[in-house]
């Protein structure tokens, strides 16, 4: 099976995490920004991550969602992630009240790639941030690496 694992990063936290997540199912890990025409010819399972950015991904991975064609998704398995604050550990009112409305990036990013044609395989992820820029929370680059395996285990 190919699959192929789509990002952006502003801090770096977002790399690891799709990298992780293409550990662990032996995946190609590509920056959307780097993406070459062509690369999902043949791909079975596409993951796309973004890091959240006033509650949406990243005008790169936006750019890439919007520029995929009607149906270019069609028989492909997607899911889709992102890196994010926790607002209960930010304990802020406001923030926790905008992210209800809002959300976070995983959620639109699945969302467009089903309306492209793909075939949900694995519900919207969000891997926890400790401060704005970073590190990662304890324990999610292993997190990162099951959900990509649980997303795998369920391509046809």
């Amino acid at each position: 099976m190919k699959a192929l694992v789509i990002y952006d990063s502003v801090f770096g936290n977002t790399e690891k995490i799709a990298r992780a997540v293409g550990e662990g199912i032996v995946a190609q890990v590509v920056k959307v920004d780097a993406l070459q025409d062509g690369a999902l010819a043949g791909v079975a399972l596409l993951l796309v991550g973004s890091p959240t950015r006033a509650f949406r991904p990243t005008e790169g991975i936006q750019k890439f969602l919007r520029g995929l064609p009607k149906n270019a998704l069609e028989g492909i398995s997607v899911g889709g992630f992102d890196t994010r604050a926790d607002v209960a550990t930010v304990n802020n009112r406001v923030l926790t009240s905008m992210v209800k409305v809002f959300g976070y990036a995983a959620e639109p990013i699945a969302s467009s790639l089903v309306k492209k044609g793909g075939h949900q395989v694995v519900a919207p992820a969000g891997f926890f941030i400790e401060e704005s820029e970073g590190p990662l929370r304890a324990g999610e680059l292993e997190r990162a690496k099951e959900w990509g395996k649980q997303a795998a285990g369920k391509v046809s």
